[in-house]
């Protein structure tokens, strides 16, 4: 079937979904599938896997339609660190590197030192808590998301076998639209709050 055809009934779908301001469940279920984190890694380790989150195409349109509306807010507000490059249009790795170089080189003239902290992110997505993102985040609460509506559910998918669905109340998904814009929005609240 053609989107043309299918196009006023999903445009119908997700203006009733945005105005209503809900996710429908059906959207909220994925399977996870697990993809080794790079090659030489031990095979039979669980934790030599990261989990990928595989949604329905209907579900992530209704995301980006989501996401470009929580980023014209965010951008519009100024509610995103300036010093946050990762998943945002215009920075890269080049201006957060460009960045510290030029901390650096300010310290430096200044006559100061200048000491560089690095952390491991280390399955950083896995990391978010729901409720501390949502609690925490004036942002997300102005903007009409709960609690319930981070929650989904997921499958593991494996081999042609699948589990059980289970509640995920913890993390973003990779492969989400959603996940970066709601990863970012968590380290800028979490790093306020520390």
């Amino acid at each position: 079937m053609s989107l043309i055809y299918l196009h006023p009934f999903l445009a119908h779908l997700f203006n009733c979904s945005l105005a209503a301001g809900c996710f429908p469940s059906c959207f909220k279920n994925s399977y996870g599938t697990p993809a080794l984190k790079r090659t030489g890694l031990d095979e039979s380790s669980p934790s030599s896997y990261r989990p990928i989150s595989n949604l329905s195409v209907i579900s992530k349109l209704l995301e980006r339609l989501v996401a470009r509306q929580l980023v014209s807010y965010l951008d519009n507000n100024h509610l995103l660190p300036t010093t946050q490059s990762g998943f945002r249009r215009g920075h890269s790795t080049e201006t957060a590197t460009i960045r510290v170089l030029s901390d650096f080189l300010d310290a430096a003239d200044r006559g100061d030192t200048a000491v560089v902290v690095l952390l491991d992110l280390t399955a950083a997505f896995d990391t978010v808590d729901h409720e501390i993102l949502v609690l925490t985040s004036g942002v997300l609460l102005s903007c009409g998301f709960g609690l319930t509506s981070l929650i989904r559910t997921q499958h593991v998918r494996c081999g042609g076998k699948c589990s059980t669905p289970t509640d995920i109340t913890c993390c973003v998904p990779q492969g989400s639209v959603l996940g970066p814009i709601l990863f970012i929005i968590y380290t800028a609240v979490t790093t306020t709050i520390c």
